[in-house]
C-alpha cells in the first residue's frame, strides 16, 4: 500500500470542491490517513451507486435523504439518521429514493479515490 499521509487537521466543507462523479452523485473528501477515511456523498433522487465490493470495511451514515440499499442478499430502505455496517469484500450499492447525503467511512484509505 502506498502512503498518503494525512489530510489537514481542519477540513471546512465550504472551502472543499465537489468532485462530480456523474449520475447525480457528487463526493468531498473530508479526512483521511493510510488507516481510515472520511467521505461526503451526495446524490440527487434516482441516482445509482452501482453494485460494486472492495476489501476496504465500510460503515455509512444517511445525513439525510432516502436510500435503498442492497447489501449482500439483504435490500433495505434507510433514511436519516440510519446507519449501515459492509463487512470487506460484499457487493452492495444504493438508489437515491429522495436526494440526500451519505457519509462514508473506510478502512483503510480508499487509495483510489486520492490517486
Amino acid at each position: 500500500m502506498a502512503n498518503f499521509g494525512a489530510s489537514k487537521v481542519f477540513l471546512l466543507g465550504d472551502d472543499i470542491e465537489w468532485e462530480d462523479l456523474g449520475g447525480g452523485i457528487k463526493r468531498k473528501i473530508m479526512g483521511y490517513d493510510d488507516n481510515i477515511m472520511l467521505v461526503n456523498v451526495s446524490f440527487e433522487a434516482g441516482g445509482v451507486g452501482a453494485m460494486h465490493k472492495h476489501p476496504h470495511v465500510q460503515v455509512t451514515y444517511v445525513a439525510s435523504g432516502e436510500f435503498e440499499f442492497t447489501v449482500g442478499d439483504e435490500v433495505k430502505l434507510v433514511k436519516e439518521g440510519d446507519g449501515l455496517y459492509i463487512p470487506p469484500n460484499t457487493m452492495h450499492g444504493t438508489v437515491c429514493k429522495k436526494a440526500g447525503v451519505l457519509i462514508d467511512v473506510f478502512n483503510p484509505i480508499r487509495e483510489d479515490f486520492v490517486q
